[in-house]
């Protein structure tokens, strides 16, 4: 079967709980509310291109433990196919503790779990060579590089989603490699020093990238492509967690490049999906469908979305 999105990445479980405050040293603290979800940066981008009805297979490797068989249930329950998600014996998969703050909606994470990487010739060629679009993020490097590879040899466009330079490695040869970089604020200043995001995006550009994308959280986001450049605003909402925001953002992003809208408004829907995600605890959870997010912009009188699918400009 081919897939519209297949993405090679993270998969990680979640504990998140809504606290009064972050605790200092020794306090203790109630929470309010308290849930476990699946997370990771291509993972749950892939949950936000299934629930808005795009067909998606993840790639990766986790621990046969209990967080593993979650995370893989979970895929399951959001159809995305992980026939190939290598689950290897006494390996423990990465867990994340989050403390969300009540009254900000902004967190902390706590991370853990022994590094599995995925191996090239672990990476399912012909899956790879068939999809529309291939999403990587910035772990199992080598895999990643073996799989952008097999995805420009077959015309595959890959998006790459830019959000820690650690380590550092052979992070350029995948920037090289990519067609779409959305890229975290973090990682556009590390990477080039520079703190405007206009001025990031263009340096960031010189890798490659047809599209480049700097992620500015709650001031939404900045495009460049093929010349010219837009920011695009972050919608209001009522913040309750802002987990997997940047995921969710991805994942809408590549949604409307299937549809072949044109990047302000692929921009415009993926910052609405995004504001959308943070209105419930955990990054998954307040995923909305098409028919939801369609509804949200609406309320918010966006006239020219009329979601159609329309004859991709790639180059903006």
């Amino acid at each position: 079967m081919a897939y519209d999105v297949v993405g090679l990445g993270c998969a990680c479980l979640d504990f998140l709980g809504i606290v009064p405050h972050l605790p200092d040293q020794d306090e203790q603290v109630w929470m309010s509310d308290s849930t476990q979800q699946g997370g990771g940066m291509v993972s749950t981008a892939l949950v936000t291109l299934s629930r808005l009805g795009a067909s998606t297979a993840f790639v990766g490797k986790i621990g046969d433990d209990m967080a593993g068989r979650v995370v893989k249930e979970e895929f399951n329950l959001y159809e995305v196919d992980s026939e190939h998600l290598v689950m290897e014996l006494g390996a423990s998969t990465s867990v994340s503790m989050i403390l969300v703050d009540e009254s900000t909606g902004q967190r902390t994470i706590m991370a853990g779990g022994s590094a599995v990487e995925l191996l090239p010739s672990e990476v399912p060629a012909e899956m790879v060579a068939s999809a529309k679009y291939l999403h990587l993020d910035n772990t199992n490097r080598q895999a990643s590089l073996a799989a952008a590879r097999l995805a420009r040899d077959s015309g595959v466009p890959v998006v790459l989603d830019a959000d820690t330079m650690s380590p550092p490695g052979d992070l350029e040869d995948l920037l090289r490699l990519t067609d779409y970089l959305i890229a975290s604020k973090v990682f556009a200043k590390e990477l080039t020093g520079l703190a405007d995001p206009s001025a990031a995006a263009k340096a960031l550009s010189c890798y490659g990238s047809t599209v480049t994308v700097v992620t500015l959280g709650e001031e939404g986001s900045y495009t460049l492509a093929g010349g010219r450049s837009f920011h695009t605003p972050a919608y209001s909402v009522d913040v309750v967690d802002t987990t997997g925001a940047g995921d969710v953002y991805h994942g809408a992003f590549i949604f409307g490049l299937l549809r072949g809208w044109k990047l302000e408004k692929t921009a415009n829907f993926a910052s609405a999906v995004a504001a959308v995600s943070c209105t419930r605890l955990g990054g998954r959870a307040g995923i909305p469908t098409l028919d939801e997010a369609v509804s949200f912009l609406r309320a918010r009188d966006v006239e020219h979305f009329d979601f159609e699918d329309g004859a991709q400009d790639r180059n903006g």
